[in-house]
Formats: C-alpha cells, structure tokens, sequence
C-alpha cells in the first residue's frame, strides 16, 4: 500500500511540475521611421492584408480599371507625390491624370517584391505601409520605355491613403 501511496505522489509530482507555458511571440523590429523631431520609432513587419490591397491596386492599373482604382483608393485625403515631384490630391485627380497617362503610354506593371512594415506613431496611432519595386514599361509613340520604380504606400482601413513614386531609368544592360 506505501508503494501505490508513494507511485501516485511521485506521478502527481512530476505531471504538475511537467507544465506547459504559452509564449507570446514578441516581434523584433526591422528598421526605424526618423519622426518630423528626429526621434527614432521602430517598424515591425506588417500585415500581408496590407500587401494584398497593394497587390490588387496595381493589378488595377494593369488592367487599366480606373473604377477599381478608385474603389481601393480613401475617399478622403488621398495624395500621390510622383517621381518628378508631381502632387495629386484627391481620387477625382488622381484617376483624370491616370485617364490621359493610360492612353498615351500603355504602362504595365511587373512586381518584384513587397514588404509589408507598420509603427505606432506618438500620438498611438498604428501607421501601416507597403514598400514595392516594379519594373514598369511603357509605350510611347511606339517606343518601348523601361524604367524601374519603388513605391511606398500607406494603407488605412483597407484603402490605399497615400503613395510615392521613386523612379528611375532601366540600365543597358538589366
């Protein structure tokens, strides 16, 4: 009997020291934003929704489909700073620019990586973007154009807030 008493005390013993914890998962930071004051704030990795309204933004504009542009574009606030310093504010804006450029150069987009990277500002407001490179190619006046381009985008409630246009010319030899 002291035995079974003694087994079934060491079994209790060992299971309830035997306990599994629940680690939480910690992100580590990927980089910093530099704020207005020169504060460093860290940036996480993103959420990949983010990407995905990205993703299909540009799609759009491949497709040429100015009422899906516009439908993943913010009703209010929505700005483009383009590539030779160029500013468009508001969709209305945004989509007669997009109307003419279009039609005159046939542009097409083809995506080489997207990153998805998020902070919280000072005032605890979480501030999600999504940094892209593209390879774009044009056609003006039967002319084939290539250029490469990076675009940060701000992505707010599933619409794309804000974007830039980092530009260059396509090397010779790429």
């Amino acid at each position: 009997m002291k035995k079974s008493i003694l087994i079934a005390l060491i079994t209790v013993f060992t299971f309830s020291c035997n306990t599994t914890q629940k680690l939480e998962k910690v992100s580590d930071p990927i980089g910093h934003e530099i704020s207005e004051e020169g504060t460093k704030i860290s940036l996480y990795g993103g959420s990949m929704s983010t990407i995905q309204v990205w993703e299909n933004y540009i799609n759009a504009h491949n497709d040429g489909d100015l009422e899906a542009i516009r439908s993943l574009s913010a009703e209010k606030d929505f700005k483009v700073m383009g590539p030779r310093g160029e500013l468009l504010e508001g969709s209305d804006a945004h989509i007669e620019f997009l109307t003419q450029w279009f039609a005159d150069n046939s542009p097409k987009w083809k995506s080489n990586y997207m990153i998805a990277n998020e902070f919280t500002n000072k005032e605890g407001e979480l501030r999600q973007w999504v940094t892209s490179g593209h390879d774009l190619t044009m056609n003006v006046d039967g002319i084939e154009i290539k250029v490469n381009q990076v675009h940060d985008a701000r992505i707010v409630d599933g619409k794309v807030q804000m974007f830039y246009v980092y530009e260059r010319a396509e090397s010779p030899v790429e």
